[in-house]
């Protein structure tokens, strides 16, 4: 617990030059998993609009990816824990989630299926069909439950880094692959297998994934 502490502190210290490298793994980390997982064909044929960001295409689950190999390079380099700084950005990126997806509701991205439900909204940007709002159901469940969920389990698992990084991997995905059911399908992709979309294939990966991490880090003596 006292080497924590310790390495906490020189987080604190450090955590300015550790943004520069989140950044950056963001970035390339959301750009890359996009052109692989989302549209890899078209990326192929069109090599230069490898660099056009600007016009949009990130994959969330390439950011993440980016963020852990980011952490990693800059705790290493540091003679550090990285999964104290994997831990405290999973405490922190809900909230970004959630605004990015009310960002996603105002602007007509990532709309839902149609559907009669009473609350059902018509994206006029899109076409004039009643629609799912399945911006708002991830704000609730990817960014203000899961925020909850983790802020409750942050002081149990103070002492073993690495716990929150694993919970944090299974509720995101947890929520993901659920509203992935109310939600158009990226149209690059569609349904892959057993009719399931890209994003809860993916989904299904970072559960079984964010599960070993957490057996194994609450097995760490």
């Amino acid at each position: 617990a006292k080497k924590i502490f310790i390495q906490s502190i020189e987080i604190k210290n450090r955590f300015d030059d550790y943004l520069t490298y989140l950044i950056i793994g963001i970035i390339l980390g959301g750009r890359i998993g996009y052109i692989l997982i989302y549209n890899l064909s078209f990326y192929i044929n069109n090599p230069l609009d490898i660099f056009k960001i600007w016009q949009g295409g990130m994959s969330f689950h390439g950011g993440l990816i980016g963020i852990i190999f980011a952490s990693i390079i800059f705790a290493k380099k540091n003679n550090q824990n990285a999964f104290l700084y994997m831990d405290i950005v999973a405490l922190v990126a809900p909230i970004g989630i959630f605004f990015g997806r009310i960002a996603n509701f105002i602007n007509s991205e990532l709309y839902g299926t149609i559907t009669n439900v009473p609350w059902a909204v018509k994206f006029i940007q899109v076409d004039s069909l009643p629609r799912h709002p399945s911006q708002l159901y991830e704000a609730l469940l990817e960014g203000l439950c899961l925020f909850f969920i983790l802020i409750y389990f942050r002081n149990k698992f103070y002492n073993k880094p690495g716990l929150i990084s694993g919970l944090f991997l299974i509720f995101y995905s947890i929520f993901r692959f659920f509203v992935e059911f109310y939600r158009v399908p990226d149209e690059q992709v569609g349904y892959i297998f057993l009719n399931l979309s890209t994003g809860q294939v993916v989904s299904l990966i970072f559960i079984l994934s964010g599960v070993i991490l957490f057996y194994f880090k609450n097995e760490t003596r």
